[in-house]
C-alpha cells in the first residue's frame, strides 16, 4: 500500500517540483566535481589532457584503420604488432638513458616522428611502406607515453589523472574521427589518414604554450636526470653545467690530465651505480604493478585484434550497411569504456589490481568461445561486453600509475612511472602474436561451419 502511495505521489508531482529536483542534482554533481579538483592548476590539467589525447590518438586511428590498411585476408594482429613493437622496445630500454635528453627536445622529436610516420602511412602504396610508417609513429607514441607519465612526477596528482583521461579521450576521438571520415562522410582512406597528420601540432602547443614548465628540472640536455640518477656513495654532488664549463676553461684544470681522468671515472661510476639502482627499482615493480597491467593488456588486445574481427552476425541482424563497419564500431565502443574508467581516479580508486585483470581474461574466454560456438544471441550483447572490457582496461591502467604515485618513494618515482609503461606495450606485443594466429583460426573455423562473415566486406 505504501509503495502505491509513493508511486502515485511521484506520478502526480508537479513539473516545477521535478525540475527543482533536477537542478538540485546538477548542483550536487558540480559541487562534487569542484571539490574533487580543488587546488588543481587549470593549465597543468589542460596540458596533460592534451598530451594524453595527442600521444595516443594516432595509435588509435591506425588500429581503427587496420582492416582498410591490410584488407580482410591479412590478420589485423600484423598492424597491432607494428603499431606496438617499436613502442615496447623503446619502453624496455629508454628509461635507463632518456633522462639525458631534455623534455623540450623529446617533445619536438615526438612531433616530427609522429607526423612523418602518418604521412608515410597515408601515402604508402604497399603494405610494407604502411607498416614502416606505423612503426615510426609507434616509436613516437611509446617514447611519448614514457616521457609524459614520468613528467607527472614534477606536478601534482591531477596531472596523472588528466593524462590518463586524455589517453582515454584519444580512444574516443581517434576511433570516432576515423569512423566519421571513412564511413559517415565517405572520405577515402588516404584522405582520412592525411587529415590526422596535423593532430601532433597540438602537442607542441600544449607543451610550449600551455604547460607551466618552471617546475621541470633545468640543466640543458641533463634535464630530467634529477630523481632518476642514483647517487654514488661518497661521490661529489653533480655540478651545474655552467660551473663545469667554467672549470674546464680554467688554465690550471684544463692542463691537468688527472682532473679529466678523475672526472671521467666519477661519471662512469655514477652512471654504473645509476643503472644498478634502476635495475633494483625495476625488480620491485614487477609483482605489484607490471604483471597485472601486462595481463589486462594481453587479454583486451587479444580480444580487440584477434577475436573482435570474427564477432559477426548476418548483415540483416546488425545495425550496419556492410561488414567492415563492425570493426571500427567495436573499437569506438571499447574506447568509450576506456575513457570513462581512465577519467575516474578523482572519484574512484581501485587498490587491488589483480581482480579486474582476471575479469578481463574472463571476457577473452567468453568472446573467444562465442566466436566458436555462436551462443550470444545478439550483437547488442557483444556491444555491452566490449564496453565492459574497455572499463576494466582503463581502470587497471590509471590505477596502476596512481598506486605507484602513492606508494613508491619520491626519489624512485620518476623512473618507476616511466619503467612501468613497458607492461602495456609488452602485453600488446604478446597479444599481437596471439591475435595473428587466433583470428586466422577462428575465421577459418567459422567459414568451415557456414559463417563466412569474417571474409566479407
Amino acid at each position: 500500500m505504501s509503495l502505491e502511495k509513493v508511486t502515485f505521489s511521484a506520478m502526480t508531482r508537479s513539473p516545477a517540483s521535478t525540475w527543482s529536483n533536477v537542478e538540485a542534482w546538477f548542483a550536487s554533481v558540480i559541487s562534487t566535481l569542484r571539490s574533487s579538483f580543488a587546488g588543481a592548476n587549470p593549465r597543468v590539467c589542460a596540458a596533460f589532457w592534451l598530451f594524453g589525447l595527442i600521444n595516443n590518438v594516432l595509435y588509435v586511428i591506425i588500429l581503427s584503420a587496420a582492416l582498410d590498411l591490410v584488407g580482410p585476408d591479412v590478420p589485423k594482429g600484423v598492424i597491432l604488432l607494428f603499431d606496438v613493437m617499436p613502442s615496447f622496445l623503446t619502453k624496455l630500454t629508454a628509461p635507463y638513458f632518456i633522462h639525458l635528453v631534455s623534455y623540450r627536445v623529446r617533445v619536438i622529436w615526438f612531433f616530427l616522428l609522429s607526423t612523418c610516420g602518418m604521412i608515410v602511412v597515408a601515402f604508402g602504396d604497399s603494405i610494407g611502406w604502411r607498416l614502416f610508417g606505423i612503426a615510426v609513429a609507434s616509436l613516437s607514441s611509446g617514447a611519448g607515453e614514457m616521457t609524459f607519465v614520468s613528467m607527472t612526477h614534477f606536478y601534482d596528482h591531477f596531472s596523472l589523472a588528466m593524462w590518463a583521461s586524455g589517453t582515454g579521450g584519444a580512444g574516443i576521438v581517434g576511433s570516432a574521427f576515423y569512423l566519421a571520415l571513412s564511413t559517415w562522410f565517405g572520405f577515402s582512406i588516404q584522405t582520412s589518414l592525411m587529415l590526422s597528420c596535423f593532430l601532433p601540432l597540438v602537442m607542441l602547443v600544449a607543451f610550449f604554450g600551455v604547460l607551466p614548465r618552471d617546475v621541470l628540472p633545468s640543466g640543458g640536455e641533463r634535464e630530467g636526470a634529477r630523481g632518476t640518477y642514483a647517487r654514488v656513495p661518497g661521490a661529489d654532488e653533480e655540478q651545474d653545467p655552467v660551473e663545469d664549463d667554467e672549470a674546464m676553461r680554467s688554465p690550471v684544470l684544463s692542463n691537468t690530465s688527472s682532473f679529466a681522468a678523475r672526472n671521467a671515472g666519477t661519471t662512469l661510476s655514477r652512471a654504473f651505480s645509476s643503472f644498478k639502482g634502476n635495475l633494483r627499482r625495476m625488480k620491485g615493480l614487477v609483482v605489484p604493478y607490471i604483471i597485472p597491467l601486462l595481463l589486462v593488456y594481453i587479454s583486451e588486445y587479444t580480444i580487440n585484434q584477434g577475436v573482435a574481427p570474427t564477432l559477426l552476425y548476418r548483415l540483416e541482424d546488425m545495425p550496419f550497411k556492410n561488414y567492415r563497419d563492425a570493426y571500427p564500431t567495436y573499437n569506438t565502443i571499447y574506447q568509450v569504456g576506456v575513457f570513462i574508467s581512465r577519467s575516474s581516479t578523482p572519484f574512484i580508486r581501485i587498490r587491488y589490481l589483480y581482480p579486474p585483470s582476471m575479469l578481463q581474461f574472463l571476457n577473452l574466454v567468453i568472446l573467444a568461445a562465442h566466436a566458436v560456438l555462436n551462443f550470444i544471441p545478439s550483437i547488442w550483447a557483444i556491444f555491452l561486453i566490449i564496453f565492459w572490457e574497455g572499463l576494466l582496461g582503463g581502470l587497471v591502467y590509471v590505477n596502476t600509475f596512481a598506486e605507484i604515485t602513492d606508494h613508491v618513494p619520491h626519489e624512485d618515482r620518476e623512473f618507476s612511472l616511466a619503467a612501468t609503461t613497458v607492461s602495456d606495450s609488452g602485453g600488446i606485443c604478446v597479444a599481437a602474436f596471439i591475435s595473428m594466429a587466433l583470428e586466422t583460426w577462428l575465421c577459418s573455423y567459422q567459414v568451415s561451419h557456414g559463417r563466412p562473415y569474417c571474409k566479407m566486406t
